[in-house]
């Protein structure tokens, strides 16, 4: 039988849920490390799941680097308990890291507005009026021009300053998984002088 203070203390180790704490004691036959596995091969499928949920609570963080950038980001989670998780902190920390070194302009593709990318679009066909390419072909290529473009601009679609090989919203998909909530960036700000 799994006891309370076993499930207590995965809950701490992970930040999961409770009722996901028990299920994985029980899979893992009341081995805490084994436990620990479950919840990990479970994680990257729940993040997925999460995506939907209410984030009524989260913090704002903020980031000076230098007294020359500024950044207050808030970033949103399910529960108080989780805003107040070490675990979460270090995430709206190292986000709002990135976001000061990396100088994202929107939160995602879908923020980009469509005034701007038709403004890259026509930038784009002016670069490649004279190449002499079918009209097809540049459209192609423009279209894979604009999605670079998005991943500079946009904060999800960034490689992550801290680990190069994976995308902001990799990042949070880890989160997510770890600490078994919805997670999501609420928006940014960022200054520089």
């Amino acid at each position: 039988m799994i006891s309370a203070q076993q499930v207590h203390e995965l809950r701490e180790r992970t930040g999961v849920g409770m009722m996901e704490c028990k299920k994985a004691l029980e899979e893992a036959g009341g081995d805490f490390d084994k436990a620990v596995e479950v919840l990990r091969k479970s994680g990257a499928a729940k993040a997925v799941k999460k995506s939907d949920r209410s984030t009524g609570q989260g913090v704002i963080e903020s980031y000076i680097h230098g007294g020359k950038v500024g950044v207050l980001l808030k970033l949103l989670c399910e529960t108080d308990f989780v805003a107040k998780n070490e675990t979460f902190k270090q995430l709206a920390h190292d986000i709002a890291l990135h976001i000061a070194g990396m100088k994202p302009l929107y939160v995602s593709i879908d923020d980009i507005p469509e005034d701007v990318r038709e403004s890259e679009r026509r930038i784009y066909r002016e670069q490649f009026a004279g190449s002499g390419k079918p009209a097809e072909i540049i459209e192609k290529i423009i279209d894979g021009k604009i999605q670079s473009f998005a991943q500079e601009v946009a904060l999800l679609e960034q490689s992550f300053v801290k680990d190069q090989d994976k995308q902001v919203k990799d990042v949070i998909n880890e989160q997510i998984s770890k600490l078994g909530e919805n997670i999501k960036v609420g928006g940014f700000t960022r200054y520089e002088i």
